[in-house]
């Protein structure tokens, strides 16, 4: 009888782009929307909201590529730091960190002697892998990724950002203020759906929270556009 390996997907390995995207899109909707709306709310043209809209995909999508790729890099640095530590001690008292390393494990609920077993040979296979992974918390997972991060979060932005300037595109200007909230709230709830079934999780809280905060950045941004229109 053939054995087959049996191979597992968990939604985990993906929660690093995932998390990414979902923070790109979301933010290129509601901000571009949102800054859309607060213009349609003056006596702006349909041309120029069509290049204000242009102007925020474009500094959004490098911004928010920016922000990510200095944030995960500095996360990146910290992981680099806390293993070179981690080497040095290997190398300075491997029995501290064998003992270390099967504190761990009886920590978690393993014999002192099963432990100190699993320390000894994990430690023989990859010592500063299994300190990495079982002390410092750091595995293939959950390494940082800067490039992967930055990339994904301009990309998500830029996708997110285009759908509230399309509608604006294809809407007659009278109508531009009021198709473009509703279709992005549209947009944010499925964008909301998207991202718990990506994540594996339920839908319903994530597209409710989704859904609010964006209406009240379209809700502010109008109001403020009223008020400057009036004012100017």
């Amino acid at each position: 009888m053939s054995r087959h390996r049996h191979k597992e997907t968990h939604v985990i390995e993906r929660i690093g782009w995932l998390r990414a995207a979902v923070l790109g899109a979301n933010d290129g909707i509601v901000s571009t929307a949102a800054l859309l709306v607060g213009v349609a709310a003056t006596s702006a043209s349909k041309a120029q909201l069509l290049i204000t809209g242009v102007a925020a995909l474009t500094a959004g999508a490098l911004s928010m590529a920016a922000g990510e790729y200095v944030s995960v890099s500095s996360q990146s640095d910290t992981e680099t730091a806390e293993l070179a530590r981690e080497r040095q001690e290997l190398r300075d008292d491997p029995e501290a960190e064998l003992a270390e390393l099967q504190g761990i494990y009886q920590a978690r609920g393993l014999s002192a002697d099963l432990a100190a077993q699993v320390a000894q040979q994990l430690t023989a296979h990859d010592a500063l892998d299994s300190h990495a992974r079982d002390e410092l918390g750091i595995s293939e997972i959950t390494t940082a990724r800067p490039v992967q991060a930055a990339f994904a979060s301009a990309l998500s932005f830029s996708a997110g950002a285009i759908l509230p300037i399309a509608v604006l595109w294809l809407s007659p200007r009278a109508l531009g203020l009021w198709t473009v909230s509703v279709s992005s709230l549209i947009f944010l709830a499925g964008l909301g759906a998207l991202g718990a079934w990506a994540g594996g999780s339920k839908m319903l809280r994530p597209v409710i929270r989704v859904t609010f905060w964006g209406a009240l950045a379209l809700a502010v941004t109008a109001g403020v556009g009223k008020l400057f229109g009036a004012v100017a």
